[in-house]
């Protein structure tokens, strides 16, 4: 048993899903051959025959099958220890983008498990997602769809939320019905792309205004001054959350429905480096719901957290 390598364990399982030599070198991307031998020196050092083979057919012995279940939860446990051993070692650089929001203990969750870099390219979110999908970035935290995540070979979990609010002139600081408020969509599409559809769904489902505007007034002083001629509440976006407001504006909160704008960390579905993989479970692991599956709240229908 002491010259049974893991690499040996994984071709035994590839030859056992696949029940064919060629496809299973094909998938281990080694030669048939190779493969063959391997497997023939896995059952000398295991003192069994795995597989009855000729040359039309393979199929597992009685041993195969009671010993392939035992070497997945083998190699499970392997590839953990893997993932274990890179979270301690943070030694590899992991390259994260984002839109305007990051969790506020980035820096604590990560110290121990990656050299985190954050890029200096602050981009919207369909463009930090196809960054990650083409290899720019390892990580984004951005907001994204399922059709986006699937389109671009994505993955995403659920590391930030914002309630969204409305902001009014006067001094009412009551709640305001969704129905009751107005939600800007920018001509800039380059810019707004993800507001714009989250935002015209919004209108779509609850019944808000959709109001126009071509001079980037998503955020910032246009914002506000889109509010004061627009005569009814307007929903804030995520980047304007924490812009203080002028005097004579006011927050208030949107109920039915309360509104949420969900951030993602996205990474690409084939990825396999134990330190981008332990960077995802140190700023994922433990977030909750954030409030968004709550019977009041609401979510756009392709958001992947709904």
């Amino acid at each position: 048993m002491t010259s049974v390598e893991l690499r040996q364990l994984r071709y035994f399982v590839a030859v056992a899903e696949e029940l064919n030599f060629g496809r299973a070198a094909e998938r281990l991307l080694i030669a048939g051959p190779s493969l063959s031998q391997q497997i023939k020196a896995l059952e000398r050092d295991l003192g069994v025959r795995l597989f009855d083979r000729d040359r039309r057919s393979v199929s597992l012995t009685a041993a195969g099958s009671a010993l392939l279940p035992h070497t997945r939860a083998l190699l499970e446990r392997a590839d953990d220890l893997q993932r274990r051993a890179g979270r301690l070692s943070g030694s590899e650089p992991v390259r994260l983008g984002y839109v305007n929001w990051l969790p506020s203990d980035l820096t604590a969750r990560t110290a121990t498990v990656a050299q985190l870099h954050l890029d200096a390219w602050v981009a919207p979110s369909h463009t930090q997602a196809a960054r990650v999908a083409a290899g720019g970035l390892d990580l984004a935290v951005c907001w994204v769809r399922t059709e986006d995540l699937e389109e671009r070979g994505l993955r995403a979990r659920l590391i930030g939320a914002d309630r969204l609010y409305a902001v009014a002139g006067g001094d009412d600081t009551s709640d305001v019905a969704a129905r009751d408020t107005a939600v800007l969509l920018d001509a800039d599409t380059t810019s707004w792309s993800s507001w714009n559809v989250y935002a015209e769904e919004l209108a779509q489902d609850t019944g808000a205004r959709a109001v126009r505007i071509s001079n980037g007034g998503i955020t910032g002083p246009a914002f506000f001054d889109h509010v004061r001629r627009c005569g009814r509440p307007v929903v804030n976006s995520p980047k304007g959350q924490t812009t203080p407001l002028p005097p004579d504006l006011v927050q208030r909160p949107v109920t039915a429905p309360e509104i949420y704008w969900t951030w993602s960390l996205v990474w690409r579905e084939n990825e396999d480096r134990p330190a981008v993989l332990a960077v995802i479970d140190a700023l994922c692991d433990g977030v909750g719901d954030l409030g968004i599956r709550a019977s009041g709240a609401w979510l756009p229908d392709g958001d992947p957290h709904r």
